[in-house]
């Protein structure tokens, strides 16, 4: 498997941070869904610095995923998809780049407002990038709330065209970004 994206396929340092932000982010939901709604105590403080200090990896994924596509064009889609359908692909791919960076600024953002150091699994601090702040703090945890929900739908509908192009269309979309995938002929 090539390392750079080809025309056929993705490379695999591309489909290895697709895939490990991929399941970093269903991480998250499930992480941040719980202790949302965990009580107050040793617990929820520790599945909340999990949930953060998994945030943080993913943001620094996402800037090494955004600057991977920049220089290593995407294999192009299919001759036979509509105009529509390009567009939703393209904006879907950017949208989600967006989302996956904006969330993790936004967490960041809360947890400066709450004036509370951000330690990445014990590694590193990183600095507060904003200071002590309850409206600031309100403000991006609805944005993060909000993004959450849009990053929801978004993979939902990135799934769902996955899933079309392999079953209904029956092309190499999906398995040419499937980590084993071969690409058919």
């Amino acid at each position: 498997m090539p390392i750079r994206n080809t025309t056929e396929q993705w490379g695999s340092v591309a489909k290895l941070l697709h895939w490990a932000i991929a399941l970093a982010v269903l991480v998250m939901i499930g992480l941040g869904w719980w202790a949302d709604r965990l009580p107050y105590g040793p617990l929820k403080v520790d599945v909340f610095w999990v949930h953060k200090s998994l945030g943080m990896l993913i943001l620094a994924a996402m800037v090494l995923r955004l600057a991977w596509r920049l220089i290593n064009p995407a294999p192009p889609l299919p001759d036979s998809l509509k105009a529509w359908e390009r567009w939703a692909a393209h904006w879907t791919h950017w949208g989600l780049y967006g989302l996956l960076i904006a969330q993790p600024l936004s967490g960041w953002v809360i947890n400066s407002a709450a004036n509370f150091p951000l330690s990445v699994f014990g590694w590193f601090t990183v600095p507060a990038i904003t200071g002590p702040d309850e409206a600031v703090k309100q403000l991006a945890a609805n944005v993060h709330w909000l993004l959450s929900w849009l990053i929801i739908g978004t993979i939902a509908l990135h799934i769902g065209a996955a899933l079309k192009h392999h079953i209904v269309l029956k092309d190499d979309v999906l398995r040419r970004m499937l980590p084993f995938g071969k690409v058919s002929s």
